[in-house]
Protein backbone atom coordinates (compact mmCIF):
# COMPACT_ATOMS: atom_id res chain seq x y z
CA UNK A 1 0.00 0.00 0.00
CA UNK A 2 2.91 2.47 0.70
CA UNK A 3 4.31 1.52 -2.79
CA UNK A 4 1.42 2.07 -4.51
CA UNK A 5 0.33 5.55 -2.64
CA UNK A 6 4.20 6.75 -3.32
CA UNK A 7 4.07 5.79 -7.14
CA UNK A 8 0.00 7.26 -7.64
CA UNK A 9 1.46 10.88 -5.95
CA UNK A 10 5.06 10.17 -8.62
CA UNK A 11 6.71 10.56 -5.60
CA UNK A 12 10.45 10.03 -7.89
CA UNK A 13 13.93 10.17 -5.64
CA UNK A 14 12.04 8.79 -2.02
CA UNK A 15 13.00 5.99 -0.05
CA UNK A 16 10.79 5.23 2.52
CA UNK A 17 11.89 3.32 5.90
CA UNK A 18 9.48 1.51 7.58
CA UNK A 19 10.62 0.56 10.98
CA UNK A 20 10.17 -1.89 13.46
CA UNK A 21 9.67 -1.20 17.28
CA UNK A 22 9.66 -5.00 18.45
CA UNK A 23 13.15 -4.88 19.72
CA UNK A 24 16.01 -2.25 21.11
CA UNK A 25 17.80 -3.85 18.33
CA UNK A 26 15.66 -3.45 15.67
CA UNK A 27 15.51 0.35 16.29
CA UNK A 28 19.09 0.27 16.26
CA UNK A 29 18.95 -1.60 13.00
CA UNK A 30 16.45 0.91 11.62
CA UNK A 31 18.84 3.95 11.96
CA UNK A 32 22.08 2.24 10.92
CA UNK A 33 20.15 1.75 7.42
CA UNK A 34 18.90 4.99 7.69
CA UNK A 35 22.61 6.33 7.95
CA UNK A 36 23.68 3.81 5.12
CA UNK A 37 21.04 4.78 2.58
CA UNK A 38 22.46 8.26 3.16
CA UNK A 39 26.00 7.63 2.12
CA UNK A 40 24.43 5.56 -0.39
CA UNK A 41 22.40 7.98 -2.33
CA UNK A 42 22.96 11.64 -0.90
CA UNK A 43 20.56 13.25 -3.10
CA UNK A 44 17.39 11.10 -2.21
CA UNK A 45 14.64 12.14 0.37
CA UNK A 46 14.21 9.95 3.02
CA UNK A 47 11.15 9.04 5.19
CA UNK A 48 10.46 7.22 7.87
CA UNK A 49 7.35 5.42 9.00
CA UNK A 50 6.42 2.42 10.82
CA UNK A 51 5.93 1.28 14.47
CA UNK A 52 9.14 3.05 15.76
CA UNK A 53 8.83 6.52 13.61
CA UNK A 54 5.14 6.05 15.57
CA UNK A 55 6.82 5.83 19.02
CA UNK A 56 9.78 7.83 18.85
CA UNK A 57 9.39 10.56 16.02
CA UNK A 58 11.28 12.89 17.79
CA UNK A 59 14.57 10.37 17.79
CA UNK A 60 13.86 9.66 14.05
CA UNK A 61 13.41 13.91 12.94
CA UNK A 62 16.63 14.34 15.29
CA UNK A 63 18.41 12.42 12.26
CA UNK A 64 20.00 14.59 9.67
CA UNK A 65 19.70 11.74 7.23
CA UNK A 66 15.89 11.95 7.97
CA UNK A 67 13.73 14.10 5.45
CA UNK A 68 10.46 13.24 6.89
CA UNK A 69 8.51 11.25 9.70
CA UNK A 70 5.33 9.90 9.24
CA UNK A 71 2.91 7.49 11.68
CA UNK A 72 1.35 4.40 10.81
CA UNK A 73 -1.89 5.87 10.57
CA UNK A 74 -0.51 8.76 7.95
CA UNK A 75 1.83 6.07 5.76
CA UNK A 76 -1.80 4.74 4.92
CA UNK A 77 -3.18 8.08 3.48
CA UNK A 78 -2.97 8.54 -0.18
CA UNK A 79 -3.15 12.23 0.63
CA UNK A 80 -0.02 12.03 2.50
CA UNK A 81 2.11 10.95 -0.09
CA UNK A 82 0.57 13.56 -2.60
CA UNK A 83 1.79 16.30 0.81
CA UNK A 84 5.31 14.54 0.27
CA UNK A 85 5.36 14.96 -3.80
CA UNK A 86 4.83 18.93 -3.76
CA UNK A 87 6.90 19.28 -0.75
CA UNK A 88 3.95 20.14 1.43
CA UNK A 89 4.33 18.13 4.20
CA UNK A 90 5.58 18.49 7.54
CA UNK A 91 8.62 17.31 9.08
CA UNK A 92 7.12 15.66 11.56
CA UNK A 93 3.31 14.36 10.57
CA UNK A 94 2.84 11.54 13.21
CA UNK A 95 -1.07 11.70 15.28
CA UNK A 96 -1.76 9.51 18.12
CA UNK A 97 -2.20 6.07 17.09
CA UNK A 98 -4.88 5.30 19.68
CA UNK A 99 -7.28 7.37 18.36
CA UNK A 100 -7.36 5.15 15.23
CA UNK A 101 -10.49 2.76 15.47
CA UNK A 102 -10.96 1.31 12.16
CA UNK A 103 -8.23 -1.00 10.05
CA UNK A 104 -8.73 -0.46 6.65
CA UNK A 105 -9.80 -3.29 4.11
CA UNK A 106 -7.64 -1.86 1.57
CA UNK A 107 -4.57 -3.62 3.14
CA UNK A 108 -5.23 -6.58 2.09
CA UNK A 109 -5.47 -5.96 -1.82
CA UNK A 110 -3.10 -6.07 -4.78
CA UNK A 111 -1.90 -9.75 -4.14
CA UNK A 112 -0.03 -10.41 -7.15
CA UNK A 113 0.88 -13.82 -8.32
CA UNK A 114 1.61 -15.40 -5.09
CA UNK A 115 1.53 -19.10 -3.97
CA UNK A 116 0.13 -17.86 -0.62
CA UNK A 117 -1.42 -14.75 0.62
CA UNK A 118 -1.27 -12.76 3.80
CA UNK A 119 -4.24 -11.01 5.01
CA UNK A 120 -4.22 -9.02 7.64
CA UNK A 121 -7.54 -9.19 9.33
CA UNK A 122 -6.91 -7.04 12.12
CA UNK A 123 -4.44 -4.57 13.53
CA UNK A 124 -3.69 -3.01 17.31
CA UNK A 125 -3.98 -4.50 20.71
CA UNK A 126 -5.57 -4.31 23.87
CA UNK A 127 -3.60 -5.89 26.10
CA UNK A 128 -0.24 -4.10 28.14
CA UNK A 129 2.26 -7.06 28.28
CA UNK A 130 5.11 -5.48 30.15
CA UNK A 131 7.96 -5.98 27.84
CA UNK A 132 5.91 -5.39 24.78
CA UNK A 133 5.58 -1.46 23.23
CA UNK A 134 3.57 -3.01 20.17
CA UNK A 135 0.34 -1.28 21.43
CA UNK A 136 2.23 2.40 21.38
CA UNK A 137 2.92 1.65 17.81
CA UNK A 138 -0.09 0.23 16.62
CA UNK A 139 -2.76 1.35 18.93
CA UNK A 140 -6.14 -0.29 19.76
CA UNK A 141 -7.19 -3.85 18.70
CA UNK A 142 -9.62 -3.11 15.43
CA UNK A 143 -10.71 -5.76 13.21
CA UNK A 144 -11.28 -5.99 9.38
CA UNK A 145 -15.46 -6.62 8.27
CA UNK A 146 -15.83 -10.04 8.09
CA UNK A 147 -16.86 -9.08 4.35
CA UNK A 148 -14.46 -7.63 3.34
CA UNK A 149 -12.24 -10.52 4.69
CA UNK A 150 -14.26 -13.07 2.99
CA UNK A 151 -13.77 -10.65 -0.17
CA UNK A 152 -10.06 -10.23 -0.43
CA UNK A 153 -9.82 -14.44 0.45
CA UNK A 154 -11.59 -14.45 -2.52
CA UNK A 155 -9.96 -12.73 -4.71
CA UNK A 156 -6.53 -13.91 -3.67
CA UNK A 157 -7.88 -17.38 -4.85
CA UNK A 158 -8.54 -15.83 -7.80
CA UNK A 159 -4.94 -14.19 -8.31
CA UNK A 160 -3.61 -17.58 -7.76
CA UNK A 161 -3.41 -18.43 -3.95
CA UNK A 162 -3.57 -22.18 -2.73
CA UNK A 163 -3.14 -21.29 0.71
CA UNK A 164 -3.97 -17.76 2.90
CA UNK A 165 -3.04 -16.75 6.17
CA UNK A 166 -5.01 -14.37 8.29
CA UNK A 167 -2.52 -12.48 10.34
CA UNK A 168 -2.71 -9.54 12.69
CA UNK A 169 -0.99 -8.16 15.60
CA UNK A 170 -3.10 -9.72 17.94
CA UNK A 171 -5.39 -11.96 15.36
CA UNK A 172 -7.23 -13.86 17.72
CA UNK A 173 -8.41 -10.94 19.06
CA UNK A 174 -10.69 -10.18 16.30
CA UNK A 175 -14.23 -9.28 16.20
CA UNK A 176 -15.67 -7.51 19.30
CA UNK A 177 -15.60 -4.07 17.89
CA UNK A 178 -17.82 -5.55 15.04
CA UNK A 179 -21.30 -5.76 15.31
CA UNK A 180 -22.66 -8.64 16.44
CA UNK A 181 -21.08 -11.29 18.21
CA UNK A 182 -17.67 -11.91 15.39
CA UNK A 183 -15.21 -14.04 16.62
CA UNK A 184 -11.72 -15.13 14.69
CA UNK A 185 -13.89 -18.61 14.49
CA UNK A 186 -16.48 -17.65 13.32
CA UNK A 187 -14.39 -15.47 10.69
CA UNK A 188 -12.33 -19.14 10.17
CA UNK A 189 -15.88 -20.43 9.03
CA UNK A 190 -17.26 -18.16 7.52
CA UNK A 191 -14.09 -17.85 5.02
CA UNK A 192 -14.21 -21.80 4.28
CA UNK A 193 -17.84 -21.87 4.03
CA UNK A 194 -18.09 -19.05 1.48
CA UNK A 195 -14.56 -19.86 -0.24
CA UNK A 196 -15.04 -23.56 -1.42
CA UNK A 197 -12.06 -23.11 -3.63
CA UNK A 198 -9.92 -22.11 -1.03
CA UNK A 199 -7.51 -25.32 -0.81
CA UNK A 200 -5.69 -24.47 2.50
CA UNK A 201 -6.16 -21.49 4.69
CA UNK A 202 -3.52 -21.15 7.53
CA UNK A 203 -3.48 -18.59 10.93
CA UNK A 204 -0.49 -16.93 12.50
CA UNK A 205 0.21 -16.51 15.58
CA UNK A 206 -2.35 -16.82 18.78
CA UNK A 207 -3.16 -16.25 22.25
CA UNK A 208 -4.18 -19.79 23.01
CA UNK A 209 -6.52 -17.82 26.45
CA UNK A 210 -8.26 -15.92 23.05
CA UNK A 211 -9.35 -18.85 21.19
CA UNK A 212 -12.93 -19.49 20.85
CA UNK A 213 -15.69 -22.67 21.08
CA UNK A 214 -16.14 -21.85 16.87
CA UNK A 215 -11.89 -22.25 16.00
CA UNK A 216 -11.97 -24.78 17.99
CA UNK A 217 -14.80 -27.00 16.10
CA UNK A 218 -13.37 -25.71 12.72
CA UNK A 219 -10.27 -27.60 13.91
CA UNK A 220 -11.82 -30.08 14.25
CA UNK A 221 -13.99 -30.36 11.54
CA UNK A 222 -12.38 -28.57 8.90
CA UNK A 223 -9.58 -30.45 7.05
CA UNK A 224 -8.59 -27.13 4.81
CA UNK A 225 -7.59 -24.82 7.92
CA UNK A 226 -3.97 -26.19 8.55
CA UNK A 227 -2.72 -28.19 11.18
CA UNK A 228 -0.21 -25.56 12.75
CA UNK A 229 -0.66 -23.35 15.52
CA UNK A 230 1.42 -21.07 16.41
CA UNK A 231 1.15 -19.81 20.06
CA UNK A 232 2.28 -16.81 22.17
CA UNK A 233 3.21 -18.48 24.81
CA UNK A 234 6.29 -16.28 25.77
CA UNK A 235 7.62 -18.54 28.79
CA UNK A 236 6.78 -21.42 30.53
CA UNK A 237 7.04 -20.08 34.34
CA UNK A 238 4.03 -18.96 36.32
CA UNK A 239 6.23 -16.17 38.41
CA UNK A 240 7.28 -14.56 34.93
CA UNK A 241 4.22 -15.26 33.48
CA UNK A 242 2.83 -12.78 36.31
CA UNK A 243 5.36 -10.48 35.88
CA UNK A 244 5.38 -10.22 32.40
CA UNK A 245 1.58 -10.08 32.80
CA UNK A 246 0.39 -12.22 30.24
CA UNK A 247 -3.29 -13.91 30.89
CA UNK A 248 -2.72 -17.82 30.75
CA UNK A 249 -0.20 -19.96 33.38
CA UNK A 250 1.66 -22.78 32.42
CA UNK A 251 -1.32 -25.26 33.25
CA UNK A 252 -3.45 -23.46 30.84
CA UNK A 253 -1.07 -23.49 28.10
CA UNK A 254 -0.65 -27.27 28.63
CA UNK A 255 -4.39 -28.04 29.02
CA UNK A 256 -5.11 -26.28 25.81
CA UNK A 257 -2.39 -27.93 23.44
CA UNK A 258 -3.82 -31.20 24.58
CA UNK A 259 -7.64 -30.25 24.13
CA UNK A 260 -6.55 -29.34 20.06
CA UNK A 261 -4.82 -32.52 19.76
CA UNK A 262 -7.40 -34.63 20.80
CA UNK A 263 -9.90 -32.41 18.67
CA UNK A 264 -6.98 -32.53 15.67
CA UNK A 265 -4.29 -35.57 16.45
CA UNK A 266 -1.65 -34.50 13.71
CA UNK A 267 -1.78 -30.57 14.78
CA UNK A 268 1.82 -29.48 15.53
CA UNK A 269 2.78 -26.30 17.73
CA UNK A 270 5.03 -23.40 17.59
CA UNK A 271 5.82 -21.13 20.58
CA UNK A 272 7.17 -17.55 21.27
CA UNK A 273 9.33 -17.95 24.02
CA UNK A 274 11.36 -14.85 25.15
CA UNK A 275 14.38 -15.79 27.40
CA UNK A 276 15.81 -14.45 30.43
CA UNK A 277 13.23 -11.78 31.40
CA UNK A 278 13.89 -9.34 33.87
CA UNK A 279 14.22 -11.52 37.57
CA UNK A 280 14.06 -14.86 36.02
CA UNK A 281 15.99 -17.40 37.50
CA UNK A 282 18.04 -20.63 37.00
CA UNK A 283 14.46 -22.41 38.12
CA UNK A 284 12.15 -20.27 36.51
CA UNK A 285 13.84 -20.83 33.21
CA UNK A 286 14.08 -24.26 33.65
CA UNK A 287 10.26 -24.41 33.24
CA UNK A 288 10.42 -22.34 30.07
CA UNK A 289 12.81 -24.98 28.72
CA UNK A 290 10.48 -28.14 29.80
CA UNK A 291 7.58 -26.20 28.70
CA UNK A 292 8.96 -27.76 25.68
CA UNK A 293 8.12 -31.23 25.95
CA UNK A 294 5.49 -30.75 27.84
CA UNK A 295 3.60 -28.95 25.22
CA UNK A 296 5.64 -31.17 22.46
CA UNK A 297 6.28 -27.71 20.60
CA UNK A 298 7.97 -28.41 17.29
CA UNK A 299 8.72 -24.70 16.56
CA UNK A 300 10.62 -22.06 18.33
CA UNK A 301 10.86 -18.50 18.17
CA UNK A 302 13.01 -17.57 20.48
CA UNK A 303 13.75 -13.67 21.91
CA UNK A 304 16.73 -12.99 24.09
CA UNK A 305 14.82 -10.61 26.38
CA UNK A 306 15.61 -6.57 25.20
CA UNK A 307 14.75 -4.13 27.40
CA UNK A 308 11.97 -1.41 25.05
CA UNK A 309 12.10 2.14 26.95
CA UNK A 310 8.50 2.95 28.26
CA UNK A 311 7.82 -0.48 29.35
CA UNK A 312 7.63 -1.80 32.59
CA UNK A 313 10.23 -4.52 32.31
CA UNK A 314 12.54 -1.84 31.03
CA UNK A 315 12.35 -1.15 34.82
CA UNK A 316 12.62 -4.42 36.57
CA UNK A 317 15.98 -6.02 38.11
CA UNK A 318 17.70 -7.14 34.82
CA UNK A 319 19.03 -10.57 33.78
CA UNK A 320 23.10 -10.23 33.47
CA UNK A 321 22.78 -9.84 29.40
CA UNK A 322 25.53 -12.97 29.11
CA UNK A 323 23.24 -14.92 30.92
CA UNK A 324 20.25 -13.67 28.77
CA UNK A 325 22.25 -14.76 25.75
CA UNK A 326 23.46 -18.29 27.46
CA UNK A 327 19.75 -18.86 28.17
CA UNK A 328 18.35 -18.18 24.48
CA UNK A 329 21.16 -20.45 22.92
CA UNK A 330 19.78 -23.49 25.29
CA UNK A 331 16.05 -22.40 24.53
CA UNK A 332 17.14 -22.79 20.80
CA UNK A 333 18.97 -26.03 20.90
CA UNK A 334 16.17 -27.56 22.37
CA UNK A 335 13.82 -26.43 19.85
CA UNK A 336 15.59 -28.00 16.66
CA UNK A 337 16.20 -31.32 19.03
CA UNK A 338 12.45 -31.17 19.11
CA UNK A 339 11.63 -30.27 15.14
CA UNK A 340 14.75 -32.70 14.08
CA UNK A 341 12.74 -35.09 16.22
CA UNK A 342 9.29 -34.27 15.05
CA UNK A 343 11.16 -34.21 10.83
CA UNK A 344 12.28 -37.78 11.50
CA UNK A 345 8.35 -39.06 12.32
CA UNK A 346 7.37 -37.36 8.99
CA UNK A 347 9.72 -40.06 7.07
CA UNK A 348 7.38 -42.71 5.23
CA UNK A 349 4.29 -40.46 5.42
CA UNK A 350 2.89 -39.33 2.74
CA UNK A 351 1.39 -35.41 2.52
CA UNK A 352 -0.22 -32.94 -0.36
CA UNK A 353 2.70 -30.53 -0.18
CA UNK A 354 2.14 -26.44 -1.28
CA UNK A 355 5.00 -25.94 -3.67
CA UNK A 356 6.23 -22.48 -3.63
CA UNK A 357 8.16 -20.26 -6.25
CA UNK A 358 11.47 -21.53 -5.42
CA UNK A 359 10.20 -25.42 -5.89
CA UNK A 360 10.59 -25.79 -1.62
CA UNK A 361 7.41 -27.16 -0.38
CA UNK A 362 5.59 -26.60 2.73
CA UNK A 363 3.28 -29.86 4.16
CA UNK A 364 -0.04 -28.91 5.88
CA UNK A 365 1.69 -28.52 9.20
CA UNK A 366 4.36 -26.39 7.65
CA UNK A 367 7.66 -28.53 7.58
CA UNK A 368 9.84 -27.50 5.04
CA UNK A 369 10.60 -30.09 1.66
CA UNK A 370 12.78 -30.55 -0.54
CA UNK A 371 11.31 -32.09 -3.75
CA UNK A 372 12.90 -34.17 -6.53
CA UNK A 373 10.38 -33.09 -9.11
CA UNK A 374 8.72 -29.97 -8.04
CA UNK A 375 6.55 -27.90 -10.06
CA UNK A 376 6.13 -24.60 -8.62
CA UNK A 377 2.88 -22.93 -7.79
CA UNK A 378 0.65 -26.52 -7.47
CA UNK A 379 -0.49 -28.98 -4.44
CA UNK A 380 1.74 -32.13 -5.25
CA UNK A 381 1.56 -35.74 -3.43
CA UNK A 382 4.41 -36.41 -1.86
CA UNK A 383 5.88 -39.23 -0.16
CA UNK A 384 8.67 -37.93 2.76
CA UNK A 385 11.72 -40.39 1.98
CA UNK A 386 14.69 -38.83 4.67
CA UNK A 387 14.87 -36.00 7.28
CA UNK A 388 17.40 -33.58 7.86
CA UNK A 389 18.07 -31.04 11.46
CA UNK A 390 15.24 -28.84 9.76
CA UNK A 391 14.30 -30.09 6.18
CA UNK A 392 12.43 -33.37 5.20
CA UNK A 393 12.98 -34.67 1.62
CA UNK A 394 10.60 -36.06 -0.76
CA UNK A 395 9.10 -37.59 -3.75
CA UNK A 396 6.43 -36.98 -5.78
CA UNK A 397 3.92 -39.36 -6.56
CA UNK A 398 2.15 -38.88 -9.75
CA UNK A 399 -1.24 -37.98 -9.05
CA UNK A 400 -2.71 -36.04 -11.81
CA UNK A 401 -6.42 -35.54 -9.42
CA UNK A 402 -4.39 -33.81 -7.08
CA UNK A 403 -2.59 -31.16 -9.68
CA UNK A 404 -5.65 -30.83 -11.48
CA UNK A 405 -7.47 -29.67 -8.29
CA UNK A 406 -4.80 -27.16 -7.62
CA UNK A 407 -4.80 -26.33 -11.19
CA UNK A 408 -8.46 -25.46 -10.64
CA UNK A 409 -7.72 -23.05 -7.69
CA UNK A 410 -5.43 -21.13 -9.72
CA UNK A 411 -7.61 -20.77 -12.97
Amino acid sequence: MIEAHAAAADLDACIIVNTCAVTSEAVRNARQTIRRLRREQPSARIVVTGCAAQIDPAMFAAMAEVDHVIGNAEKLSAHTFAALAVNDAPRILVDDISSVRETAAHLVAGFGQRTRAYIQVQNGCDHRCTFCIIPFGRGPSRSVPAGEVVANVRRAVEHGALEVVLTGVDVTSYGPDLPGTMTLGTLVRSILKHVPELPRLRLSSLDQTEVDDDLLVALAEEPRLMPHLHLSLQAGDDMVLKRMKRRHGRADAIRFVETARRLRPDVVFGADIIAGFPTETEAMFANSLAIVDACRLTYLHVFPYSPRPGTPAARMPQVPRDTVKARAERLRQKGAAALSAHLAAEVGKEHLVLVEQDGIGRTPAFAEVALDRPRPRTLQKVRIVSAGAARLTGTVIDNPAAECAADRAMA
